[in-house]
């Protein structure tokens, strides 16, 4: 048996490593299969065709290199962490006027 072959042995064999490695695909799986949702309301065609036609040189051209197409496809997975941002934002915003906002705010405040 070669060196390869007793390394990759070992490694199954170690059972915190085997779920570590089934969780690690398991998420690129995920994000693999988020690129190709395209969201919903957007004609991806249409807007890949605007990409392509306006943005081969330039920073929208970059970053949709960088996301493995998933900015000219529309997909779900491109917007990225924006809106967990923007939900936040108007959750606090909502706790300055409503007062059941302001109740969870406090209670998270508590906890912590």
């Amino acid at each position: 048996m070669s060196k390869i072959t007793e390394t990759v042995t070992n490694i199954f064999k170690i059972q915190e490593l085997r779920e570590r490695l089934f969780f690690t695909a398991a998420l690129l799986i995920i994000v693999r299969i988020g690129s190709h949702i395209t969201l919903p309301g957007v004609d991806a065609a249409l807007l890949a065709d605007t990409i392509r036609k306006s943005s081969e040189n330039t920073l929208f051209g970059l970053y949709d290199l960088f996301v493995g197409g998933a900015f000219s496809n529309a997909a779900i997975f491109a917007l990225g962490i924006m809106p967990y941002i923007s939900s936040s934002i108007v959750i606090q915003l909502l706790g300055a006027v409503i007062p059941y906002f302001q109740k969870l705010q406090k209670e998270v405040e508590d906890e912590l």
